[in-house]
């Protein structure tokens, strides 16, 4: 027997078993020295004991909403209490805005009813539940209902909501202050605020129904538009009736309810955000982090920075604030664009601020062309020279969760 230098032995032809034991040992210790590889999609954490009722639900859920078990991933892990749901693409494709055009997942659309003056009603083609709850489960962010949010209902209520603010920010024709004071309706507000005896929800739909009388610019018309959304959709729904309550209390905590409907640590890239404020929450929608590129859900609020120095010193040329539609299609407030504007539109207009083009009729010889290369490295973060924050504001999981 050879007593060479130790671990002669495992290489020696002599021994294909030992070292065909080392070859899995040594791989075995490589897997353990990577960190764990993040989760992503649509997950759920509770008690082990609940686990299975949440999966039946689900597996009833997408049925009912005709999602074929072969287009999705199902990760449990009881002994955790943990399921994990994503779609069966690629983990590199985070991309949700084509979602609409591969033929697999059949995306239409969905009618939903919104109320209007009078008692009256008006129909809205809008997004599906069905493109949202696909848009959850794509690669590229991990929403969680954890707690006592981790159950079927929680989950159907936020694609309730996110619908909802999707339709009423279908086909709106508010006026661009461009530059200049904002307009409201004085019969129903003070420079932003509901006047002292009307209701918060009247002042909001009064916005909606005359939209000819609000001149403002994208930040408060996005918070109109969410606040709307969960407002009627809790006046409205068969959620318990303490949840429209709540909503109206947390809006009306400080009289001001457009005020800190987000968290102010969306803005921490503005150099004037004050430190003490960083912590304080939002009223309404939370704050995420670490979207990957291209990944949107239906009802996500987004920022677009505008990178120029120069042209973001003009007022309401900072950034575009900005909320996803579905199928590709980012919400116009002031119907610039036939109400909508797809992802390159929405790059390219921020873009050309720079070239000195605020008006695309008016400015149109000032336009510079992009190129596919061009869009690519806009939709990146500003530090990789693009202009896409890969933050988004979402609602909370109100009812279901401890809210802050």
């Amino acid at each position: 027997m050879n007593h060479g230098a130790p671990g002669t032995a495992l290489s020696s032809p002599g021994n294909p078993g030992r070292k065909r034991i080392l070859a899995l040992a040594l791989a075995l210790l490589s897997l353990l020295a990577l960190p764990a590889a993040a989760r992503d999609g649509l997950g759920f954490t509770c008690d082990p004991t609940q686990i299975d009722s949440v999966e039946a639900g689900m597996e009833a859920y997408l049925q009912a909403l005709h999602i074929a078990p072969a287009l999705i991933l199902r990760q449990m892990e009881r002994d955790l209490g943990r399921l994990t749901y994503t779609l069966a693409t690629p983990p590199g494709d985070t991309d949700t805005l084509s979602l609409h055009r591969r033929p697999e997942f059949r995306i239409g659309r969905e009618t939903v009813s919104l109320p209007t003056r009078g008692g009256k009603s008006r129909q809205v083609v809008t997004v599906s539940k069905k493109e949202i709850l696909l848009a959850l489960m794509q690669h590229g962010r991990l929403t969680e209902f954890a707690g006592s949010a981790c159950n079927l209902e929680a989950l159907k209520e936020h694609i309730g909501l996110r619908q909802n603010i999707v339709a009423w920010a279908e086909n709106l024709n508010w006026i661009w202050p461009n530059g200049g004071p904002a307009r409201w309706n004085k019969r129903y507000w003070d420079k932003g605020t509901p006047l002292p005896h009307v209701p918060v929800a009247a002042a909001l739909q009064n916005a909606f129904d005359q939209q000819g009388k609000y001149s403002l610019g994208c930040y408060t018309t996005t918070k109109l538009a969410i606040a709307q959304g969960i407002v009627q959709y809790f006046e409205r729904s068969t959620a318990p009736p303490g949840r429209a309550a709540l909503v109206r209390e947390r809006l009306l905590a400080d009289g001001d309810p457009l005020v800190n409907i987000e968290p102010p640590r969306l803005w921490r890239f503005e150099p004037d955000l004050d430190p003490a404020d960083a912590d304080q929450p939002g009223k309404l929608v939370r704050q995420i982090d670490g979207v990957a590129a291209g990944n949107f859900v239906p009802g996500d609020w987004a920022y677009l920075l505008n990178t120029d120095p120069r042209s973001r010193e003009n007022t309401g040329y900072e950034g575009s604030n900005t909320l996803y539609l579905g199928r590709n299609r980012f919400v116009d407030y002031f119907n610039d664009n036939r109400h909508g504007y797809s992802y390159r539109e929405k790059l390219d207009e921020v873009y050309q601020w720079r070239n000195g083009v605020f008006s695309r009729a008016r400015d149109f010889r000032k336009i510079r062309r992009l190129s596919a290369q061009d869009y690519e490295r806009l939709g990146k973060l500003p530090s990789e020279g693009g202009l896409l924050l890969d933050q988004r504001a979402v609602p909370y999981f109100f009812g279901y969760e401890a809210l802050p």
